[in-house]
């Protein structure tokens, strides 16, 4: 399939302010976006997609009937649209509230105001989402690669399966939590852990320590995929249990596919 550029882009607009739906709307036109289809409410938008589909939701997050994860959930969790890249405009900055975002699998998270280089950078976020491109590697058949991808949030494992399946990865078993995990870790063999921080039961910090410190498993490659600060006093606890990497929600395919060629690339 061709794959789409960001003036092929089709665009649902979602913003309260008219104020702001015009200053989007020119930066999009000026990053070369030709398709802007701008609405007020969250019913209009939810009657748009349901209307011509989009490529692309951009969206505010407060309106008079509800907020922006009403319609990201709308998105997510219907089977004709769940494959829609979202991308959060807003000046809420409490990470209570961006939390639920990160982890149902927003494409990008933009502050208001933004510069014109995030914007960008979160447009090409979007673009890698929609354009499947296989990482080639020289040890493994990329579809060979068995993964196994841990995280207790259904829409934060069908993002991240959504990424790492337009890589190339087929072969991805998921657990809901670090203990499940394990009792799949001790009958098979994986090849690649991915897995969240934050899970009940077993966490990923404890699910890490165990593959890391377990003879059988210690060479198995883990990317730590977390909603924390980098400096966070569990980032610093958790880099010394030997994870690889660790990556930021939102799950961004460019980063990832650094990180995979980095761990699956070399012996």
């Amino acid at each position: 399939m061709e794959k789409l550029s960001i003036s092929d882009l089709h665009i649902i607009l979602v913003e309260p302010s008219d104020t702001q739906r015009k200053i989007i709307t020119t930066l999009l036109l000026k990053e070369k976006v030709k398709e802007i289809d701008p609405v007020s409410t969250l019913s209009e938008a939810m009657s748009a997609v349901k209307a011509h589909g989009a490529d692309l939701i951009v969206s505010a997050m407060y309106f008079e009937d509800g907020t922006a994860i009403d319609l990201l959930k709308f998105i997510k969790e219907n089977d004709e649209f769940k494959t829609i890249p979202f991308m959060l405009v807003s000046s809420e900055n409490r990470i209570s509230k961006l939390e639920e975002f990160k982890q149902a699998g927003v494409a990008a998270i933009l502050p208001k105001p933004f510069e014109p280089l995030h914007l960008s950078r979160a447009l090409n976020a979007s673009l890698d989402l929609i354009n499947h491109d296989e990482l080639e590697l020289e040890l493994f058949d990329i579809h060979d690669v068995r993964v196994l991808l841990v995280d207790d949030s259904k829409l934060a494992r069908n993002h991240i399966r959504r990424v790492l399946e337009g890589m190339g990865l087929q072969r991805i078993k998921e657990a809901e939590n670090g203990a499940m995990a394990l009792t799949f870790i001790k009958d098979e063999a994986f090849d690649l852990v991915v897995t969240d921080y934050n899970m009940p039961e077993m966490d990923g910090r404890e699910l890490s320590e165990f593959i890391r410190f377990n003879p059988e498993t210690t060479h198995i490659p883990i990317i730590m995929v977390t909603s924390e600060s980098a400096d966070s006093a569990h980032m610093a606890n958790i880099q010394q249990t030997g994870v690889n990497a660790l990556c930021d929600k939102p799950f961004e395919p460019t980063e990832v596919r650094q990180m995979l060629a980095a761990l699956l690339g070399n012996e």
